[in-house]
C-alpha cells in the first residue's frame, strides 16, 4: 500500500481558502481522492481525480474546490474557495489503483492518509 500524508489544513473565516496537499511517498499511476468527515457524519467523497485526469466533485463543493496533481512531486491537491462552516470536517487523501464507476465511492479506495482538520468559521 502507499503511504498518504496530507497537510494544509487549518482555521478560516468563512468566505476564506485553503490548500490540502497529499503526498504519496512512491509514483505509480492510481486515482486519488479527498473524502471529508464530519463529527457525526459518515465520511463522504469531496473530490476525486483520475489516473487519465478525469475530475470528479461532490455536488456541495462543485464550483468551490479544485482538485489537481503534480505527478513529479507525486501529490494531489485540493484548493478550496468560498469556504463555509459546513465544510467543517477531517479531511482525508485516498488511492485506489482500482478503475470504478464512481470513484467518490469510499469503497473503491484501498489506501487512506491520516487526515487534516479543515476548520471554517462563521
Amino acid at each position: 500500500q502507499v503511504r498518504l500524508l496530507e497537510s494544509g489544513g487549518g482555521s478560516v473565516q468563512a468566505g476564506g481558502s485553503l490548500r490540502l496537499s497529499c503526498a504519496a511517498n512512491t509514483y505509480r499511476r492510481r486515482s486519488m481522492a479527498w473524502f471529508r468527515q464530519a463529527p457525526g457524519k459518515e465520511r463522504g467523497g469531496v473530490a476525486a481525480i483520475t489516473s487519465g485526469g478525469s475530475t470528479y466533485y461532490a455536488d456541495s463543493v462543485k464550483g468551490r474546490f479544485t482538485i489537481s496533481q503534480d505527478n513529479v512531486k507525486n501529490t494531489v491537491y485540493l484548493q478550496m474557495y468560498s469556504l463555509k462552516p459546513e465544510d467543517t470536517a477531517m479531511y482525508y487523501c485516498a488511492a485506489t489503483d482500482l478503475v470504478s464507476s464512481d470513484y467518490l465511492d469510499r469503497s473503491v479506495y484501498n489506501s487512506w492518509g491520516q487526515g487534516t482538520q479543515v476548520t471554517v468559521s462563521s
